[in-house]
C-alpha cells in the first residue's frame, strides 16, 4: 500500500519560507519528498536551501516584496517556481506581517501594508497558481490563517481583519476550484514562537495572560505547525476542500 503522505515528485512554492512557520513548512514538505521554491524578503534563504538540498531535494529561492504586490509580480513569482522546479503542484501562502497599535492611532498606511501582504498577495498568488492548477485538473493550495481568523485580538485590527478575509477567500476558491481537482484549505496556527509574537513573549504580563489561556501551557514551535501543511499537501487530504485545521494548543477550545 502506498504512503498517502508521500510527496515525492511534487513541486511546492512556500512564501516567507526562509524563517518561522514558513521555514518549518518548507523543510517538512522536503522531508516528505517535495522539491521546494521559497520566497524571502529580509531573511537570507541559504540555510533553509542547504537543509533541503541535504535531504536530496531541489531548493530554489526568489526575493519578493509582497507590499503593494500586483498581478505581474505574482505571476513572476509563480512562474519562477514553475520554471525552476519544472512545474508547480503545491502553493503555501504563508508570508504575513503584523502591526500592533491602538486602533484609534493606527495610520492608514499601516492598515494597507498589512492588508497588502496578508490578503492581497494571497489572492494574487492563488489566482496565478490556480490558473495553472485548474488547467491541469490537480493542485493543492494552502493558506496560513490564524486563530485570529475567528477572534478580534487586541491592538491588531489589520491583522485580524486580514486573517478573517483569508478564510473567506479559502472557502470562495474552494467552491470554484474543487470541481477542477484543486484543493484549497487553510491552517490556523495559534500563538507560535516566531518574529510576529516576539513582542508578546517579551511582555511578561501579556505573555502570562496568553499562557494561562492556552491549555497546552506554552507557545507552539514553528515545526509543530508544519505537519498540517504536509497533510493538506498530500493525497491523504484529497477530499478536504475549504477546511481549516486549527493548531493552537487548545486555545480555541478554552
Amino acid at each position: 500500500m502506498s504512503n498517502p503522505f508521500d510527496l515525492t515528485g511534487r513541486r511546492a512554492l512556500v512564501t516567507g519560507g526562509a524563517t518561522g512557520i514558513g521555514e518549518s513548512i518548507a523543510l517538512a514538505l522536503a522531508s516528505a519528498g517535495a522539491d521546494v521554491a521559497l520566497t524571502f524578503h529580509s531573511h537570507a534563504p541559504e540555510v533553509v536551501q542547504g537543509k533541503i538540498e541535504a535531504m536530496g531535494r531541489s531548493a530554489v529561492a526568489v526575493k519578493a516584496d509582497f507590499t503593494g504586490m500586483d498581478e505581474a509580480a505574482a505571476t513572476q513569482v509563480v512562474g519562477f517556481a514553475k520554471d525552476a522546479l519544472g512545474g508547480l503542484d503545491i502553493l503555501v501562502n504563508n508570508a504575513g506581517i503584523i502591526h500592533r497599535e491602538d486602533s484609534t492611532e493606527m495610520p492608514l498606511e499601516e492598515w494597507r501594508r498589512v492588508m497588502s501582504v496578508n490578503l492581497d498577495s494571497v489572492w494574487l498568488l492563488s489566482q496565478a497558481a490556480g490558473r495553472h492548477m485548474v488547467a491541469l485538473g490537480t493542485g493543492k493550495i494552502i493558506t496560513v490563517a490564524s486563530v485570529l481568523s475567528h477572534q478580534g485580538g487586541l491592538r491588531v485590527p489589520g491583522y485580524a481583519s486580514s486573517k478573517h478575509a483569508v478564510l473567506g477567500l479559502t472557502r470562495a476558491l474552494c467552491n470554484e476550484w474543487a470541481p477542477h481537482g484543486v484543493n484549497v484549505n487553510a491552517i490556523a496556527p495559534g500563538y507560535t514562537a516566531t518574529d510576529n509574537t516576539q513582542a508578546l513573549r517579551d511582555d511578561p504580563d501579556r505573555s502570562r495572560a496568553l499562557l494561562e489561556r492556552i491549555p497546552a501551557g506554552r507557545f507552539a514551535e514553528p515545526s509543530e505547525i508544519a505537519g498540517a501543511a504536509v497533510f493538506l499537501a498530500s493525497d491523504a487530504a484529497n477530499y478536504c476542500h475549504g477546511s481549516t485545521i486549527t493548531v493552537d494548543g487548545g486555545w480555541m477550545a478554552r
